[in-house]
């Protein structure tokens, strides 16, 4: 798709008119939910990527790639960086709607 289809696209969503959404649309959506709420939870405590990829047993450059909407990580890597970043992840999908959050653990 090129921009000025993008925004044709755009233009006729906001005018509420139906647009069709491709399966590869929806994936990319969820790949930068998802990296946005890494993201956001990485910073809200404070650590570095680098902090994090050590925590997690990754390298820099895979976080920067999860949070760049780069890759979707499986499950077994979603379960440590969950541990890593001290949270549950709670995870809606819906269509073409997503939504990522990391829960904070209580603190002991």
């Amino acid at each position: 798709m090129n921009h000025s289809q993008w925004k044709t696209r755009r233009t006729r969503a906001l005018l509420g008119e139906e647009v069709e959404v491709s399966e590869a649309y929806v994936e990319a959506g969820y790949a930068f939910a998802l990296g946005q709420a890494v993201y956001d939870r990485r910073t809200a405590l404070g650590l570095s990527q680098a902090e994090l990829a050590r925590r997690a047993g990754m390298t820099q450059p895979q976080i920067s790639n999860i949070e760049s909407g780069g890759t979707v990580p499986t499950l077994a890597l979603l379960a440590r960086l969950t541990r890593a970043l001290d949270a549950s992840l709670n995870i809606a999908l819906d269509d073409d709607r997503s939504s990522f959050s990391f829960t904070p653990h209580a603190a002991a």
